[in-house]
């Protein structure tokens, strides 16, 4: 028996559930690069009303609704992708809801500024990301089965016969799925967790900092533990078994790589001091009905995604123009890119969004512009998308 456990000795895996808090199988293709896992499960604190006699409290009975909440804490790390998908993509699935749209082998035949045609049919969709080189880009437009194109162009361009790297992209949608987080620990013996029926209500990227984090933090159904385990949680006959511990993607980015594309013409932003994204699903579960101490289903509420960012300010047009969009209230578009190397590199582009004015922030000796709460919106589940390339 070890005299402590180390929190160096914990190891992620994220998995989509088959229905609303079945367990799904856990697989080492799965495993990301987890910082902290925090989990909160409480019992309802209710009161008691009976005459009793004295000030004494009673307790509750048995089969008390308890709540559970998470928030999970990673690094964006590269992609291996003979995993088909990045092994954080499910958080990313459950956060917006659409399915994976993977993109590879797309063969140049010409290109012009942000215009590409293919040699054959791409089969990309708006929104979707394509990778040369170092960059990722998305589909602005598409004009007929070969051609797109792109939000921004790429610092070099493309020539004839350039092969495309694969993207994996993801897109909102109206429904949200949940899945499960597989929490596992050394020795073998120690406490093993299963967060069942977990939802993203609201997700968050930090850019800038040490290296490039996401956060994730929700509601789930019920927390399963390898100790108090009983056979039919989570549809499960019995706790599973971690994984053959192996090689995973742990290759993390540095938080100052990548590039940011801001403007209603947007041009490339080399004064970025700091900048969070975050998507606010807005959850519900179903939790307050009778016949059931466990959450049904999950139910997102209004769409509220936002960008924070600060930049230095300089005499130049294309910043005195982000100062005039948000005095306008005119919508710019926003990419960031994150990373600077081919399987290293996370995309969001955010097609429409309006900057609030920006607060002057000369605390330092050069003057800093800080827009803060600036929404993003859309159409018809259109106002970001996020990409791994």
């Amino acid at each position: 028996m070890a005299c402590y456990i180390s929190s160096n000795n914990n190891r992620f895996y994220v998995a989509l559930e088959p229905s609303y808090g079945e367990v799904a199988a856990v697989a080492n293709a799965r495993r990301f690069a987890g910082i902290q896992l925090k989990v909160r499960q409480q019992s309802l604190q209710l009161d008691r009303r009976d005459k009793t006699g004295s000030r004494t409290f009673l307790g509750l009975p048995e089969g008390v609704k308890r709540q559970t909440s998470y928030q999970l804490r990673s690094y964006l790390s590269g992609w291996n992708v003979q995993n088909v998908e990045p092994s954080q993509g499910p958080l990313f699935r459950a956060a917006l809801g659409a399915p994976v749209r993977l993109a590879s082998g797309l063969t140049l035949a010409s290109s012009s500024a942000t215009s590409l045609t293919f040699t054959g049919s791409h089969h990309l969709e708006i929104g979707q990301a394509v990778a040369f080189g170092s960059e990722i880009r998305f589909v602005s437009a598409i004009t007929n089965a070969q051609t797109i194109v792109v939000n921004v162009p790429f610092t070099l361009a493309p020539t004839a016969g350039t092969v495309f790297g694969p993207t994996a992209s993801y897109a909102p949608a109206n429904t949200l799925g949940s899945f499960n987080v597989f929490d596992y620990w050394t020795p073998d013996t120690a406490v093993h967790r299963i967060l069942a029926g977990t939802a993203v209500d609201r997700m968050g990227v930090k850019i800038n900092g040490d290296f490039h984090e996401f956060e994730f933090r929700g509601p789930a159904r019920d927390l399963i533990d390898s100790v108090s385990f009983t056979q039919g949680e989570g549809g499960l006959a019995s706790f599973p078994e971690e994984p053959n511990i192996g090689e995973f993607e742990s290759n993390i980015v540095p938080g100052h790589l990548g590039q940011a594309w801001l403007g209603a013409s947007p041009e490339r932003f080399y004064t970025i001091t700091e900048a969070e994204f975050t998507l606010d699903n807005n959850i519900d579960l179903r939790d307050r009905e009778f016949g059931s101490t466990l959450p049904r289903c999950l139910s997102a509420g209004l769409r509220d995604v936002r960008l924070n960012f600060s930049l230095h300010e300089q005499d130049d047009a294309a910043t005195k123009a982000l100062y005039q969009a948000a005095r306008q209230r005119s919508p710019i578009s926003v990419m960031l890119q994150l990373g600077q190397q081919s399987g290293q590199l996370f995309g969001i582009y955010l097609k429409s969004i309006v900057p609030e004015v920006p607060e002057f922030d000369d605390g330092e000796t050069r003057l800093q512009w800080r827009f803060s709460g600036s929404r993003a919106h859309g159409t018809v589940n259109d106002e970001v998308f996020i990409a791994f390339a």
